[in-house]
């Protein structure tokens, strides 16, 4: 189409985007953990005291891991009773987080049922998911019933990453914690990623080593040996063909004195 003056209109249609890659990361623990409040503080940078807690729900969020994008998809679990009906995040999620409450035993000790059918959903389907366990609620300090060094243990006994935020306070780290888990689901398809196949393009057997070779003294130079080198793929160099010398007489100009020559080397040029 052109415009009124004959110039042909440029075209504000944008190229089709391609799809960003997901990572869908499931929230997990008992009631009361912090969960939704994650959830809200890592979406909206905002704490939120008071929810549903029967409310289940997933959300999504354009982030920028690393300098690369990605849509993040955070399932809000809401499990009355502990991990019962949990097929439907355990095929679902690409990334777990189990959360506990650091004033809470009760919380904690859930998180190893949690932990428990994570590992045994892993050894089933023969696919690694991260699971990250978060003890939460940092800012009840003073309240604390399950020291760190409990849920380091914890985390190293089922083999995941083990972190403490405070949804209520601290919004950079709550944000670390769910960009760590989109960096451990891509380093996991990274190492799943098939092995490209070796070629050798020939194969011959190595020729012996060659015993050091003297080297003939000139004009008082010292002696120095050396050693060849031999690999797998052993190819023969072609020898050096002999330089042929030519004689270049000068310009005619200068034929009646006696004319200078000129050694060189065939296929060289005279510039």
């Amino acid at each position: 189409m052109s415009s009124m003056f004959g110039k042909p209109r440029a075209s504000t249609e944008r190229p089709p985007q391609s799809p960003l890659p997901e990572c869908n990361v499931a929230i997990l623990g008992c009631r009361g953990a912090g969960k939704s409040a994650l959830t809200v503080k890592f979406l909206t940078k905002r704490f939120i005291s008071e929810y549903d807690p029967n409310l289940e729900d997933t959300y999504s969020s354009e982030e920028l891991v690393d300098q690369q994008p990605v849509l993040l998809k955070v399932m809000d679990t809401a499990d009355q009773d502990g991990p019962g009906n949990c097929e439907r995040y355990l095929c679902w999620a690409s990334a777990f987080l189990v959360v506990y409450s650091i004033d809470n035993r009760k919380s904690f000790e859930g998180c190893q049922r949690y932990l428990e059918v994570l590992a045994l959903h892993a050894r089933g389907c023969q696919r690694h998911c991260p699971v990250l366990l978060l003890g939460n609620k940092l800012d009840m300090e003073q309240y604390r019933q399950v020291l760190s060094a409990e849920g380091m243990s914890l985390a190293s006994r089922f083999g995941c990453l083990f972190y403490e935020v405070s949804a209520c306070q601290d919004f950079a780290r709550v944000q670390h914690v769910f960009h760590e888990a989109v960096r451990e689901v891509r380093r996991q398809a990274e190492w799943n990623l098939p092995v490209r196949p070796l070629f050798i393009s020939e194969e011959r057997p190595c020729p012996p080593v060659a015993t050091p070779v003297a080297l003939p003294t000139h004009h008082s130079l010292a002696t120095c040996t050396f050693n060849t080198l031999s690999t797998v793929n052993y190819k023969e160099i072609p020898s050096v063909a002999q330089a042929k010398l030519v004689t270049v007489k000068s310009s005619r100009a200068q034929s009646k004195r006696k004319a200078p020559t000129l050694t060189l080397l065939k296929g060289f040029k005279i510039f």
